[in-house]
Order: structure tokens, then C-alpha cells, then sequence
């Protein structure tokens, strides 16, 4: 008989997280929905410039059922799916996270379709290689700095030029599926490289309710709308079955959490956790939560973002006409709903 992993011994007993839980969306709502909405009326001129998803989906990219994501959590790293998928030459869709697209190019795979979404006013536009990155912007956000998912961006400077070469060679055959809440930077970064834009909608609320927000928007400029689950890993799920039309979607670096040996201030949310707690560090660990997964026998930990999302995913893939499959060989993401594979197992059930 095995003996399971023993838990970490820390401070993360996750009591403040789960308490925040029900507040997530309305927290989430407050803290973003102006700064989505300020971005979608920057973005207008741009709209009309590129497609929309429906244009996506009529174009029927990948061959076969079979989809995989690529997100930049921290298996992607660990447990590097690209040379899976090179040494198989998968011809299926391939839908990637901004943040994951120098992981893919670097080892010559090209995505099927890339997504971004987030509103973040300074953070997504380094993914593409920030033309205007000087000293200024990197003391305004330290987030490359300390996150620990790529750990080659701690060299600001240098990685960004690799960004901005790799761009200038590979960016006018990215498709890249954008949604209108994308900070206006990345917008128009997005058109410098020459990419070919897919608009969308993101959901901000639920269009079903009296003077939704996201029904507004879509009265006013007729794009698409989306549930991207609130985080763009979502959203490249969503794309993967609900446009690409794939039957079976592997996620593969969708950990929706850290591995146990992730210090608290390496996690992507680690200063928004201190001032809701005050700034009272011996508190912070009620913010985070350890969660055991049976699949690798391994503990890893949340936090309220994550722990949300997690639960959110679950809820779409059980609701959705897809098969899906964790791929990413570690994380917090595992239900009866998102079935446990090594990506050559999935792999090995596609069709072409």
C-alpha cells in the first residue's frame, strides 16, 4: 500500500479564501469591469480592422476531433508538452495563451490560433515584445521579476528583445483570437506586428440579466460574445471546442495553482493577498489553499483567483459538448468532469 504525500507544513489553511468565494464574481466585477469598459471604447477604432470568431470558425483549422491549449502556468515548464506535440507532428488545433507563444515558437510550433483578453494596462503587451519598455514601466510592475512560470523574463531587457526579433520574424502568421477588453497597448501592438486579428466580446456579466453589460456591448459593435471563464486559459478551452468545433480538447499547463515549493511572493496575486489581509504577513497563508492531487500523488496550493477559476472551468467542461482532458501532468485541475491523461495517451486516441 502506498502512503500518500504528506501534506505541506505551512500556514496555508485557505479559511479567508474559501469565505471570499462567493464574493469572486462581484469583487472580480468591481475591480475590472470599468477598466474593461474604458479599454473596449480605446479599442473602437481597431474593430473593424481583422474579423470576428464567427470568421474563425469558418475557416475550420486543425485536422481531426482533437484540440490542445497551451497556458503558461507553471507545468508548462516542468512538464513541457511542445516536444510531445513535435515529435507526434500533431495536426490537430493548437490554441495558446499570449503568454505562451515565445514558448512555442522557440521550439519551432507554430499555434493554430493565440488568445488574449486581459485588461491588464501594463502586463499582456510584454508578452508581444514591448517596443516602449524602458526602466519606468519595469519599476511600475515587477511581475516578471518575481513570477516563477518563465523564468528567463527576469532579464527584463534581454528577453524582450528576443520578443521583439521573434515578432518582427513569426507575428504576421499568428492568428490571434482578441478580445475587446484587451488593454489598448496590446491592441495596437497586436496590429504593429501585423497579426491576424479574430474579435470577440468577453462576457463581463450575465447577458440573461436586465441591463447586462455584455449585451450592451454586443448592441453597440455586433461582435461575437464569449465566456472566457475569466482567465484566458479559458478562453483558449473555449475556442478550442466552441469554435474550432473539437470534440476532445486537452489543456495542457492549466494548473490553476503553484507547486509546493513556489515561495508566496512568486505567485501571480501575492501582493493583492497581502493588502486584503492588511498587509499583515503572518496572515497571508489564510489566503491560500493546499489541495492534494490523488493523479500524481503532490500537493500544491491556491489562491482566491485561481480557486475561482478552477471552479468556474469545471463548471464549463461539464456543461460543454466536448470531452475534456488534463494533460498538463500536474495542478489543481482535476474532476469527474476533466478526465486525467498524459498528453501521449490523449494523443494516441485522436483522429485526423
Amino acid at each position: 500500500m502506498t502512503t500518500p504525500a504528506a501534506q505541506p507544513t505551512g500556514q496555508r489553511d485557505g479559511r479567508l479564501l474559501l469565505k471570499l468565494q462567493q464574493e469572486m464574481s462581484a469583487m472580480t466585477e468591481a475591480r475590472t469591469q470599468d477598466m474593461c469598459l474604458e479599454n473596449v471604447a480605446q479599442n473602437a477604432p481597431y474593430l473593424k480592422q481583422g474579423q470576428t470568431l464567427r470568421d474563425l470558425h469558418e475557416l475550420g483549422l486543425g485536422a481531426g476531433d482533437s484540440g490542445v491549449v497551451i497556458a503558461a502556468g507553471p507545468s508548462l515548464r516542468r512538464r513541457d508538452p511542445v516536444p510531445v506535440l513535435n515529435q507526434r507532428s500533431f495536426k490537430g488545433a493548437v490554441v495558446c495563451t499570449e503568454s505562451a507563444i515565445s514558448h512555442c515558437l522557440r521550439q519551432g510550433l507554430m499555434p493554430t490560433v493565440a488568445v488574449s483578453v486581459d485588461p491588464h494596462p501594463l502586463r499582456i503587451v510584454r508578452w508581444f515584445g514591448d517596443p516602449e519598455l524602458d526602466q519606468a514601466r519595469m519599476k511600475a510592475d515587477d511581475y516578471f521579476r518575481r513570477q516563477e512560470q518563465d523564468p528567463s523574463f527576469a532579464d527584463e531587457v534581454a528577453k524582450n528583445n528576443e520578443l521583439l526579433s521573434m515578432m518582427a520574424e513569426h507575428g504576421k502568421d499568428i492568428r490571434i483570437a482578441l478580445g475587446t477588453t484587451a488593454s489598448p497597448d496590446v491592441v495596437k501592438r497586436v496590429h504593429e506586428i501585423g497579426m491576424q486579428v479574430f474579435w470577440f466580446n468577453p462576457m463581463l456579466d450575465d447577458p440573461d440579466k436586465p441591463g447586462s453589460v455584455t449585451m450592451e456591448l454586443h448592441r453597440q459593435n455586433g461582435l461575437p460574445c464569449m465566456n472566457a471563464g475569466g482567465n484566458v486559459g479559458g478562453a483558449c478551452w473555449m475556442v478550442a471546442h466552441a469554435v474550432l468545433d473539437k470534440s476532445r480538447v486537452a489543456v495542457t499547463g492549466m494548473d490553476f495553482g503553484y507547486y509546493a515549493d513556489t515561495p508566496l511572493l512568486n505567485t501571480q496575486y501575492y501582493y493583492e493577498a497581502r493588502d486584503l489581509v492588511g498587509g499583515d504577513e503572518s496572515r497571508i497563508g489564510e489566503l491560500y489553499i493546499d489541495i492534494h492531487n490523488p493523479h500524481t500523488d503532490e500537493w500544491y496550493y491556491t489562491d482566491p483567483a485561481y480557486y475561482w477559476y478552477r471552479s468556474a472551468f469545471i463548471e464549463m467542461a461539464a456543461d460543454a459538448d466536448c470531452t475534456t482532458y488534463n494533460c498538463s501532468g500536474g495542478g489543481t485541475l482535476f474532476s469527474d468532469q476533466v478526465h486525467w491523461a498524459s498528453l501521449e495517451e490523449f494523443l494516441d486516441g485522436a483522429t485526423t
